[in-house]
C-alpha cells in the first residue's frame, strides 16, 4: 500500500487522528475522508469549554491536505443507510472515540465506543478495507491480570474505568465474532505530544506540566497510596505521539496481513518524576513538584505500574527504533508547546 490509496480516519481532528493524517500526508497521501466532531450542539461539557474545544480540534487540522471532511454522527448513518455513500477506501483508522476516563455516562460511551466501532468494523469488511481501530490500555485495568496483548488472554482483564470497559467490550466482540483474524486493534498507552489541546483534563501531564510551569513554576503531582511507590514513582509507558502514528501506520504499509490486538508503546515505563523532569529540562529549568492528595472517587481505579510488551509488535516487523522519553519531550516542548505551533502548522 506504499502507493496511492484512500484513506478513512475518524476522530481525524483528534489527538493521534491528527497526527495520523500529519504522518500520511508526509507519505504523499492527501486522499483522506476525514472524521470527528466539530459542528455546534456536539456535548463536551459547560457552553464555554465546547465552543473551546470545538476551536481546539478545528486549529489541528488546518495545516493538514485531506479530500473532504464528514461529521462522524452523518458518517455512520449515511453508511448504515448505503454502505457505497462514500466509495470505497484501502484503509480505515478508526481513532474516533469518547476517551475519558472519568466519563460515567455508560449507555454514550457503549453507544459511541463499542457501538460504532462494530458498525464501522462490519462495514470496512464488506469493502474489502483494511480496518485498524484504537483499543487502549486501559483495558488491561491494574495489570494485575498482566498487560499481554496475546489475544487468547482478553477474559481475564478487568477495566478499571466505564472507557475502558467500553474499548474492551469491543475486543471481546471482535474475538468472540472472529473478526481478529481480520482486523487490528491497537492498545494505545500513554501517548503525548503536539495536537491535545482540545483535550482538556484528559490533556497529557507533558502539556499540563508546561502550563503549570509558565503560570506558577510548579508542578503538582498526585501523592502516592500504596507504600510499594514512592510520591512521583508511579510508573507508567509513555510514548510519543510521532512514534504511535509510526506504529499504527505499519498495519496498513509494513504488514497489511498482521491481524489481532497489538500494544502500542515504548515497552520502557518511566515515573511521573522523570516525564515532568524532562519538562524542566526542556524549559532549562530546575525542578520544584509539589505533591497534592488524589481525589478519592480516582484513588481505586488508578494504575500505578504500566509497561507496554510490544514484542508482538517487532515479531510482526515494526524494528524503528523508539524516541526517548527526553528526546521526546524536548521536541514536544521546545519545537510545538512553546512556539505554540502544531503538526503541520
Amino acid at each position: 500500500m506504499e502507493g496511492p490509496g484512500r484513506f478513512l480516519v475518524t476522530g481525524g481532528a483528534g489527538f493521534i487522528g491528527s497526527a495520523l493524517v500529519w504522518a500520511l500526508n508526509r507519505r504523499g497521501h492527501t486522499d483522506i475522508l476525514l472524521s470527528d466532531f466539530l459542528e455546534e450542539g456536539k456535548k463536551w461539557g459547560g457552553a464555554v469549554e465546547l465552543v473551546s474545544r470545538r476551536e481546539e480540534k478545528a486549529k489541528n487540522i488546518q495545516g493538514l491536505r485531506f479530500a473532504d471532511y464528514v461529521e462522524a454522527d452523518l458518517l455512520r448513518g449515511r453508511l448504515l443507510k448505503d454502505s457505497q455513500a462514500f466509495g470505497r477506501f484501502s484503509a480505515v483508522f478508526h481513532l474516533g472515540a469518547c476517551s475519558s476516563t472519568t466519563e460515567n455516562n455508560e449507555a454514550f460511551l457503549t453507544d459511541n465506543n463499542f457501538g460504532y466501532t462494530k458498525d464501522l468494523s462490519r462495514w470496512a469488511l464488506s469493502q474489502d478495507a483494511r480496518f485498524i481501530y484504537a483499543s487502549s490500555a486501559a483495558t488491561y485495568g491494574d495489570g494485575s491480570a498482566g498487560m499481554d496483548d496475546k489475544d487468547d488472554d482478553l477474559g481475564s482483564l478487568r477495566p478499571l474505568n466505564p472507557y475502558g470497559a467500553s474499548k474492551h467490550a469491543f475486543d471481546l466482540y471482535a474475538q468472540r465474532e472472529g473478526l481478529l483474524d481480520r482486523i487490528v486493534g491497537l492498545k494505545y498507552f500513554n501517548v503525548f505530544g503536539p495536537n491535545e489541546d482540545h483535550k482538556g483534563e484528559m490533556r497529557s501531564m507533558v502539556q499540563k506540566a508546561f502550563r503549570q510551569i509558565l503560570e506558577t513554576g510548579r508542578v503538582k503531582l498526585f501523592k502516592s497510596y500504596r507504600k510499594d511507590f514512592k510520591d512521583g514513582e508511579q510508573k507508567r509507558d509513555f510514548l510519543y505521539v510521532k512514534d504511535a502514528v509510526e506504529m499504527t501506520l505499519f498495519f496498513a504499509f509494513g504488514n497489511p496481513a498482521a491481524a489481532g490486538l497489538y500494544n502500542i508503546g515504548s515497552g520502557e515505563p518511566q515515573s511521573w518524576l522523570a516525564l515532568v523532569s524532562a519538562v524542566f529540562t526542556a524549559l532549562g529549568r530546575e525542578p520544584e513538584i509539589e505533591f497534592i492528595e488524589m481525589p478519592p472517587e480516582l484513588r481505586g481505579r488508578y494504575q500505578y505500574f504500566t509497561r507496554a510488551d510490544i514484542s508482538k509488535l517487532r515479531s510482526a516487523g515494526y524494528d524503528r527504533p523508539v524516541l526517548s522519553l527526553d528526546q521526546a519531550v524536548r521536541d514536544t516542548v521546545q519545537n510545538y508547546l512553546a512556539p505554540g505551533r502544531r503538526l503541520g502548522g
